[in-house]
C-alpha cells in the first residue's frame, strides 16, 4: 500500500480499514495480531472469573447455573462487547490519530522550506516597488507587537492568579506574603491583618502601606509648586551624574583591556566625587562658573522663583522666562510622573475587573483617592470592598505630618492618663474603713511592724524611701539616643497606653461586679471611645516610618472564606510597582558586571591555541605547573607536560606513571604533537 493510499482519519470511519476512525486494525501496530491478542485476554479473564464462582458457591448452586456452557460463554462476550469495543477501539484510534498528526507536521515543515518568508527581503521589494508612502509595514508590525504585548499581559494575571490561589491553598492562611511578592517586599510600610468590628468571625480587615522612594520610581514625581528653576536645576543634575557614569564605564574599560586591576567600590565612589567639578563648582556669582557651562547664568536668573503659574497681569509670551516656562512646560517634566502613576493604577483596576465607583485626583496636592463604592458607611457596604488612597510625600509635608503625629499621641497620653486617675480615686474611696481589700493596704497595715522588726535591725532604708523607676505598667524604658529622637517609633507609648486600657477594664470589673452605678457607665463609655479612637490612630501609619516618595495606602475588607478582594489586589498591586518603580538596586551586586571572567578569550570553551603569553598564558601556566607538581595522575585524566619558563605552552606529554616530571615524560617517547598539549590546557582551565 503506497503513502497516497492511506485512509486519512478522520474523514474515514470503517471497523476493519486500517487507521480509519473505529477501526479494529491500526497501520501503527505493523505485525501484531490483535484478534490473538483479544481472545486470549478474554480466555484468561473468563478463567479468572470462573474459578472465583467455582471456589465461592456451593456444589448445588454451581449445577443450576450451568457453568460448563451458559455461564461461560455470557462472560466471554460480555467482556468482548465492552473491552474491544471500547478500549482497544480508543487505542486504536488514538494511534492512527497520532500518526495523522505527525504526517501532518512533516507536510508543514517541508511547506515551510519550500516558501521561506523573509520579512525584510518583501519590505525591501515593496519600498522598490511603490515607495515607502505606499507600502509601509511599520503600523502592521505595531500593530502586531501590541496584540502580542496584550496577549502576555493577560496570561501573566492568569499566572499571577494561579500562583495566589496556590500560595494560599499551602499556606492555608492569608497573610502579607500573599499581597507582594519577594522582590518588592522590601517597599512595605505596615500590613496588618484585623477582625472587623461588625463581623469578626467572618470578615477581615486588612491595612496595606507601600512606600516608593524617589530614587526609586522610574518616571520622577514633582510637587506642582515646584519652581521651574528647581525642575531644570535637577535635569541638569541627571546630566551630571549620566556623564560621569560614562566616564567611569570608559576607565573600567580602559583598564581591562590594559590588564589592570578592576576599581573596587569605593574607589569609583571616589573617582566620580573628584570628577564632579569638572562639570560644577559652588560659584553661585559668577557668570563664567562651571555650574554655568550648560545653562547660563542670565537664564537662571530670569527663572527664580517662577512657579507653576504666570499672573496674568505680568504674562507676555515674548518675555524670556515666559518661554523658558513654555519648553519645561511641554516637556510635562512637573506632572509627568503623577499622570503616569495614576494612569498605570486605574488601568490595571480596569484590566483586572476591580472597578471602582468613586474617584477623587487631587491633582495639584498629588493626591488620588480610589473608592470601590462611593458610600462610606460601613453598615450599607458589601463584605468585599477597597479603598486606595495614593499620595506623594516631599521632606516638609513628612516634618509637619510628625509634628501633628507627636502632638495626637500626647494627646492619647494625657486622655488616658486622666481616666486613670479618676479610676484610682473612685477606686481608694470604695474602700472599706477597716480591712484589707488589696496589696496596698495590706503592706500599710504592716508597715510600723516592718520598720521595727527588720528595717531598723538591718538598717536598711523603708520601702516607701526606695525611689521606684517601675510602674508595673509597661518595663522601664532606655534612655532615647539621636536615632530615637529623629525617629520616634512610639512603640513603648503605645504599649502603655494599650495596658492601662486593660487594667482599667478589669479594675472596673472587679470594683462592681455586677453593679452598674452612674460612675460606671460614664467611665465605661469614656473608655470605649478612647479604645476606639486610640486603635484607629494606632492603625495609621506612622510618618516617622515613611521616606520622601509616593505612598500607597489601601484598606481591604475582604470574606475569610472567599477572599476575592484580597487575591485580585495582590494581583495588581504587583503590577503596579512593576511599572512605576525600579525596585531596589544594590551597587555592590551592580559591580559585578564587569568582572575578569566575563571577558576571558578562552569563556567560549572552543579548542582554538591558547595566547602564547599575557596574564591569561601565565595563568595557564601555573595551574599546570600545580598540575604536575601535584599527586598521582589516573591514566583517565594523564598529567601534561610542564611550560616552560617563557610562559609558552609546549606539547603534552602523556605519563600514566605516578609522580613523573617533564624530563621524565619526555623520555619516555610517548608524546602527542603540540595541538593536543594545547587543547588538553584550554580543557583543564575551563574546568
Amino acid at each position: 500500500m503506497g503513502a497516497i493510499d492511506l485512509p486519512k482519519s478522520p474523514n474515514v470511519f470503517h471497523p476493519e480499514k486500517p487507521s480509519a476512525v473505529g477501526s479494529r486494525n491500526s497501520l501503527a501496530q505493523e505485525y501484531r495480531d490483535q484478534q490473538k491478542e483479544v481472545n486470549q485476554l478474554l480466555e484468561e479473564e473468563s478463567n479468572k472469573v470462573l474459578h472465583h464462582l467455582i471456589s465461592r458457591l456451593p456444589k448445588d448452586a454451581l449445577e443450576r447455573l450451568d457453568i460448563m456452557g451458559g455461564v461461560k460463554e455470557k462472560l466471554y462476550n460480555y467482556f468482548n462487547q465492552n473491552y474491544q469495543n471500547m478500549f482497544n477501539r480508543y487505542i486504536v484510534t488514538t494511534e492512527d490519530e497520532m500518526v495523522k498528526k505527525v504526517r501532518n507536521f512533516i507536510d508543514g515543515e517541508e511547506t515551510k522550506v519550500l516558501a521561506r518568508y523573509t520579512p525584510k527581503e518583501v519590505a525591501d521589494l515593496l519600498d522598490q516597488v511603490g515607495g515607502a508612502d505606499k507600502f509601509n509595514t511599520g503600523e502592521i508590525e505595531k500593530s502586531m507587537v501590541n496584540m502580542y504585548g496584550h496577549l502576555q499581559g493577560h496570561i501573566q494575571r492568569g499566572v499571577n492568579d494561579l500562583e495566589n490561589l496556590t500560595n494560599s491553598l499551602l499556606r492555608q492562611k492569608t497573610d502579607t506574603g500573599a499581597f507582594i511578592r519577594g522582590e518588592n517586599a522590601y517597599s512595605i510600610v505596615k500590613c496588618a491583618f484585623k477582625d472587623n468590628l461588625v463581623k469578626p468571625k467572618t470578615v477581615t480587615d486588612v491595612k496595606l502601606s507601600v512606600n516608593i522612594l524617589d530614587s526609586e520610581l522610574i518616571s520622577p514625581i514633582f510637587h506642582y509648586q515646584s519652581t521651574v528653576a528647581f525642575l531644570i536645576k535637577d535635569l541638569l543634575s541627571k546630566f551630571i551624574i549620566d556623564a560621569l557614569d560614562k566616564e567611569i564605564e570608559k576607565l573600567k574599560d580602559t583598564r581591562i583591556e590594559d590588564g589592570l586591576e578592576e576599581l573596587s567600590d569605593s574607589e569609583i565612589i571616589f573617582k566620580k566625587m573628584n570628577k564632579i567639578e569638572d562639570y560644577t563648582d559652588d560659584k553661585i556669582d559668577d557668570p563664567k562658573s562651571k555650574r554655568y557651562s550648560i545653562l547660563a547664568k542670565s537664564l537662571m536668573d530670569k527663572i527664580q522663583d517662577l512657579r507653576a503659574e504666570i499672573d496674568p497681569e505680568n504674562f507676555d509670551q515674548l518675555n524670556v522666562r515666559e518661554n523658558l516656562k513654555k519648553i519645561v512646560d511641554m516637556e510635562n517634566i512637573r506632572n509627568r510622573g503623577f499622570n503616569t502613576a495614576i494612569n498605570s493604577i486605574t488601568s490595571i483596576l480596569d484590566t483586572s475587573k476591580m472597578g471602582y465607583q468613586y474617584i477623587e485626583n487631587l491633582k495639584n496636592a498629588r493626591e488620588l483617592v480610589i473608592r470601590e463604592y462611593e458610600d462610606t458607611d460601613p453598615a450599607n457596604l458589601p463584605d468585599e470592598r477597597y479603598s486606595i488612597t495614593m499620595r506623594y510625600f516631599d521632606n516638609a509635608q513628612l516634618i509637619e505630618d510628625r509634628k501633628a503625629y507627636d502632638v495626637q499621641m500626647r494627646s492619647f497620653e494625657i486622655e488616658v492618663a486622666h481616666l486613670w486617675d479618676i479610676l484610682e480615686v473612685i477606686y481608694e474611696n470604695s474602700k472599706p474603713f477597716f480591712g484589707v481589700t488589696d496589696f496596698k493596704d495590706l503592706a500599710d497595715k504592716n508597715k510600723k511592724r516592718i520598720r521595727k522588726q527588720i528595717k531598723e535591725k538591718s538598717g536598711e532604708p523603708m520601702y516607701e524611701a526606695i525611689d521606684k523607676a517601675w510602674d508595673e505598667i509597661s518595663f522601664v524604658k532606655s534612655a532615647d539616643t539621636e536615632v530615637e529622637r529623629m525617629n520616634r517609633t512610639y512603640l513603648y507609648e503605645k504599649d502603655r497606653i494599650r495596658h492601662r486600657i486593660v487594667l482599667m477594664r478589669e479594675r472596673m470589673k472587679k470594683m462592681y461586679d455586677y453593679k452598674y452605678p452612674i460612675e460606671r457607665r460614664v467611665m465605661e463609655d469614656r473608655l470605649a471611645f478612647l479604645e476606639k479612637e486610640y486603635y484607629r490612630f494606632d492603625y495609621m501609619i506612622n510618618p516617622y516610618h515613611i521616606q520622601p516618595g509616593l505612598l500607597l495606602d489601601v484598606d481591604i475588607t475582604s470574606i475569610k472564606r472567599k477572599k476575592a478582594t484580597l487575591d485580585a489586589m495582590a494581583n495588581v498591586l504587583n503590577e503596579f510597582l512593576h511599572g512605576v518603580s525600579k525596585g531596589f538596586q544594590d551597587a555592590a551586586f551592580a559591580s559585578f558586571s564587569r568582572r575578569r571572567s566575563t571577558v576571558r578569550q578562552d569563556i567560549n570553551q572552543s579548542f582554538a591555541d591558547l595566547p602564547e603569553e599575557g596574564p591569561a598564558g601565565e595563568g595557564g601556566q601555573a595551574y599546570l605547573d600545580m598540575l604536575n607538581a601535584g599527586g598521582p595522575a589516573s591514566a583517565s585524566a594523564p598529567a601534561l607536560e610542564a611550560p616552560a619558563k617563557s610562559g609558552r605552552v609546549k606539547a603534552g606529554v602523556v605519563d600514566a606513571k605516578p609522580g613523573r616530571g617533564r624530563k621524565a615524560g619526555a623520555k619516555s617517547g610517548r608524546g602527542r604533537k603540540a595541538g593536543s598539549g594545547r587543547r588538553g590546557g584550554g580543557a583543564l582551565r575551563e574546568i
